[in-house]
């Protein structure tokens, strides 16, 4: 893998001595004033690329657009945009240099497969508040418990100037999301034929760690609280899962239960975390695979490879769109690539592979994370055996009432058995609504058996 300039070899000189028995040293104030002037406020690279196919960070989305309203889903900013070019199975080694494996794979696969790829609109965005901390956290926030814990971090991306493959995780895994939110997470796993039977999924969250005046050290060790309930179909209806995510996983793993409606009964749930199956997944995602990675991180060797200009999901609005119906996206063997908007840019390339004598079905993933949100856009996952499995790939977009920049679908496709589960589906919903109020007391375990429908 080609990686290019002079800071990303750095990072992997220092990734490779690093160790993290002890807290690790933040970096210095002198590197910290580079944020809001060489670097955005979140740590990317401000300037554009040397031949201007990636332009300079501008602020991102700033305001919402004239025509949103509370409630409705976003306008697309770029709707006038034109496709630069296409890249199908007949033409897609000529730019293999920008795609991960996983792509190409599923060239290589799917005859009806493509990416058409639009001009690079940088459109991330956080609010002030965020890139304050954020710089705040630059000097302050530290690595401790072997990566698996953070201290002295509050509020934004603690490591905005990231030194090694832990804290790039750590930035995707503490993105401002908004406080609380709920959402219908509806999932679909189409048969090689295209037919599929959707699953509705309610889920709340709440995330302490973005609360004002909260910091690592005051939220008792839990970064959010998650409840997802099983809408349809009627097999599954009334099913609530509950989780309480924790800050640092080695001085408390996450506490999960479940609420089985057959049983009327709630009981924990000790596998909801590593390569266990997702709700309603048939196999085809893992619970570590959920916001394309969560949770503890000990199973694997974390090695930080630096950046690359790659062709990602970006900016996809029409596919977020409500206009946009379900059937109209969900094709066989992968979402209608009509709706999908793809573009060029500097991505953080993080490799994990497996510790000797740990167990995943995973033995290793690589991760491609946009500089300007640290949101995990692809990822490429890799058997047992060594050999590629699976392609995953978040569309996102900035929900610019926020604003964040945020997933709008996960797609996880598994290359040996064909099939795919796509995630998110909101479509034909209500959309995210950031506006929700909540409280840690609606995710008590007590609380299960009053959410759980029969």
């Amino acid at each position: 893998m080609k990686l290019f300039n002079k800071s990303a070899l750095v990072v992997l000189a220092s990734a490779a001595v690093f160790s993290i028995g002890t807290a690790q040293a933040a970096v210095s104030a002198d590197k910290a004033a580079q944020l809001g002037g060489k670097l955005t406020p979140m740590g990317s690279e401000k300037a554009g690329n040397a031949d201007g196919t990636i332009p300079a960070w501008d602020g991102g989305i700033t305001r919402p657009l004239a025509s949103y309203k509370a409630g409705m889903f976003h306008p697309d900013p770029y709707a006038a945009d034109k496709p630069r070019f296409t890249i199908t199975p007949a033409n897609y080694m000529q730019y293999a240099e920008q795609l991960t494996v996983g792509q190409q794979a599923m060239f290589k696969k799917y005859p009806t497969f493509k990416m058409i790829v639009y001009p690079t609109r940088r459109s991330a965005s956080f609010p002030q508040r965020i890139y304050d901390f954020t710089k705040k956290n630059a000097t302050a926030c530290k690595l401790i418990a072997n990566g698996e814990g953070i201290q002295n971090c509050a509020e934004g991306f603690p490591f905005p100037i990231p030194q090694n493959a832990y804290e790039v995780i750590w930035n995707h895994k503490l993105k401002y999301k908004g406080i609380s939110g709920v959402r219908y997470a509806n999932q679909a796993a189409p048969s090689a034929s295209g037919a599929y039977q959707m699953v509705r999924l309610k889920e709340e969250l709440l995330g302490l760690y973005y609360k004002p005046g909260n910091t690592s050290e005051n939220i008792n060790n839990i970064l959010f609280y998650f409840k997802q309930e099983v809408l349809s179909p009627p097999r599954l209806a009334g099913q609530v899962l509950l989780v309480h995510e924790s800050l640092n996983a080695a001085a408390q793993p996450r506490k999960a239960w479940i609420y089985n409606p057959g049983q009327r009964r709630v009981r924990l749930a000790p596998n909801v975390a590593y390569d266990n199956p997702g709700t309603a997944t048939d196999g085809l995602r893992t619970n570590d695979m959920t916001d394309m990675f969560n949770g503890a991180m000990d199973r694997f060797t974390w090695t930080l490879e630096g950046k690359k200009e790659m062709l990602v999901p970006y900016n996809s609005y029409k596919a977020h769109s409500g206009n946009t119906k379900v059937k109209d996206l969900i094709r066989p063997n992968h979402l209608n690539p009509d709706y999908l908007r793809y573009e060029l840019h500097r991505v953080w390339v993080v490799e994990a592979k497996l510790k000797p004598g740990k167990r995943h079905i995973n033995s290793r993933r690589t991760f491609y994370l946009d500089e300007d949100s640290y949101q995990i856009l692809v990822i490429d996952h890799y058997d047992g055996q060594g050999n590629l499995w699976r392609y995953s790939e978040a569309p996102s977009v900035n929900y610019y009432e926020v604003p964040t920049f945020w997933s709008t679908l996960e797609t996880h496709h598994d290359l040996k058995s064909g099939r795919y589960i796509a995630g998110l589906l909101d479509n034909q919903e209500k959309p995210f609504d950031f506006s929700y109020q909540t409280s840690p007391a609606n995710f008590s375990p007590q609380e299960l058996r009053s959410s759980g429908v029969r």
